[in-house]
């Protein structure tokens, strides 16, 4: 020390010790009781009180920890300490201004149920009127790209973020037909539907046509007699969805096109489930066959498909119509065809999507959104949708058993390895040709994971994972396939609290309820909600 002090001129001596004094400090600064000697040049105020000192030290405190607090009127002004800068200018600075607080208290890490980093981030994804979506960015000349022209080449891993927004909106046109179902499922028997009134989250869009599926098998008359009430189970016809067109000019512009949807909600009566289980391939009517075989479906979804109702024509020839007079009415215009399906629906878009394909000599381009979608036909089936040029991106969640029915279990991608050897080929195409079950998938797949959720168990039952909310939810958080749930996932948990609040793990349960989301019947149901969850099926 007495060699540096040496080596200072004589007229900034006393800047040095002005500086050696402020480190000799008898406590802590964070101390309210002691205070620092300070040197006269400073010109601090004259010693408070140690009562005032402590206000000023909280009041400190609240404000770099950036807690909410009421000014009070007769709290003093925080304490400033005043040094001098480079050129010698005074400039103020608070008291707790540059100390590493992270140091003093680290950031402890997240574990697996507390990945939401600020607690309220979750109270705005619990809140019963959080609405927040990802950005809806103008498509523009790019539209084909995103309804599949390119099979979706580099959009799904990583996701695009436009893709994923459009996914997630045609998914939701899927929950739009489950709740106007549930709300009344219904049908006279004696008489043709009365109009459905369809409310359409998205304004966009407007509802055109509603859609029957019919059964081409029934129950014996005694089963209604025994139970009168539940007489929309086992009724032969009933609404399955709907087609809506865009007519709203900023959202063409937007899209880049005028876009037709048909939506299609998954199996909801004894019926359908009765179509179902008839697993085995039938050929399809009035197809040739070609050097690439015969192109076969199941029985169950092409009955549901092909076969009319007393009062209502069947799915296939009502939707048929009513896109050949959207085309006509829109002539002139760029469209597109979207069509989307939860389960039974996702099975039936791609027999719409077959149809509309061949309906009017210039059709516009078809896609098909299906969410938890099963087998539907053998490869000769797949291999004519293709030539079709129907593109279909299949969302699949990996725990979900319903993909991977009907027929014999057998991996896609080794399938696929298989059919590129000669040899092997000509077995499984004789296969395809032959056997009752050879079903194989179609199209691009997107496939999401319920164990990347930081919100559902990773132990989640079969529902929860054929869950179209559960769905929504894991692709709206889906970044990669080798990324975690991305942490600024914009869909609200109140619809999965709603109707998978058993598979969401405790911690969200609770805070859910602590947030005065009511529980009712052990699932959260918030009190504004008119809608009836989807069924997991």
């Amino acid at each position: 020390m007495m060699q540096i002090g040496a080596t200072l001129p004589a007229h900034n001596l006393h800047q040095f010790q002005a500086r050696r004094a402020s480190f000799m400090c008898n406590g802590s600064p964070l101390n309210p009781v002691t205070r620092p000697p300070v040197h006269p040049s400073l010109k601090l105020p004259l010693p408070l009180q140690s009562t005032e000192i402590t206000r000023k030290h909280l009041s400190n405190l609240e404000k770099l920890l950036q807690i909410d607090t009421k000014p009070s009127l007769s709290d003093p002004d925080p304490v400033v300490v005043k040094e001098s800068n480079s050129n010698g200018e005074i400039k103020g600075r608070g008291l707790l201004e540059g100390l590493n607080l992270a140091r003093i208290w680290p950031e402890t890490k997240a574990a697996e149920e507390m990945s939401p980093k600020h607690m309220n981030r979750l109270q705005r994804l619990l809140s019963k009127s959080y609405q927040e979506y990802s950005p809806r960015n103008n498509l523009g000349s790019r539209w084909r790209e995103y309804h599949g022209c390119n099979d979706w080449a580099g959009l799904l891993d990583p996701l695009d973020e436009n893709l994923r927004r459009e996914v997630v909106r045609y998914g939701e046109f899927v929950q739009t037909a489950y709740h106007c179902f549930h709300s009344n499922p219904a049908m006279e028997p004696d008489q043709a539907p009365s109009p459905r009134h369809v409310l359409i989250s998205d304004r966009a869009y407007k509802v055109t046509k509603s859609l029957y599926a019919t059964s081409s098998i029934g129950l014996p008359k005694w089963v209604d007699d025994v139970a009168p009430d539940f007489g929309w189970m086992t009724q032969r016809s009933s609404w399955i969805g709907y087609v809506a067109v865009c007519d709203d000019r900023r959202e063409i512009q937007r899209m880049g096109r005028r876009d037709i949807v048909i939506a299609l909600r998954g199996t909801s009566t004894c019926l359908e489930w009765a179509e179902n289980m008839r697993d085995i391939l039938v050929e399809m009517p009035d197809q040739d066959g070609s050097s690439n075989g015969q192109p076969k479906v199941e029985c169950g979804f092409q009955s549901l498909f092909k076969t009319s109702g007393a009062h209502v024509p069947s799915l296939a020839e009502s939707v048929v119509n009513e896109v050949q007079r959207l085309i006509e009415q829109y002539k002139g215009e760029p469209l597109s065809i979207t069509v989307t399906g939860h389960s039974l629906g996702a099975a039936l878009a791609l027999l719409v999507g077959d149809e509309l394909s061949t309906c009017a000599p210039d059709v516009p381009p078809v896609a098909v959104f299906s969410f938890g979608g099963p087998r539907v036909g053998n490869r000769a089936f797949a291999n004519r949708l293709e030539a079709n040029n129907v593109k279909v991106l299949r969302v699949v969640n990996n725990q979900d058993v319903i993909t991977r029915v009907p027929g014999m279990f057998v991996s896609e991608s080794l399938d696929q390895k298989l059919r590129e050897s000669e040899a092997a080929a000509g077995v499984l195409n004789l296969i395809d040709n032959k056997m009752p079950w050879a079903y194989s998938h179609v199209g691009v797949e997107l496939r999401v994971d319920t164990k990347m959720s930081p919100y559902l168990k990773p132990n989640a039952d079969v529902a929860c994972c054929h869950d179209l909310e559960a769905y929504l939810h894991l692709v709206d958080g889906f970044l990669a396939s080798n990324c975690p749930f991305r942490a600024n996932a914009k869909r609200s948990l109140v619809k999965l609290l709603n109707e998978q609040g058993s598979n969401v793990k405790r911690l969200y349960t609770s805070k859910a309820n602590s947030l005065s989301l009511k529980l009712e019947r052990g699932n959260y149901v918030h009190s504004t909600s008119s809608c009836l969850p989807s069924p997991s099926s």
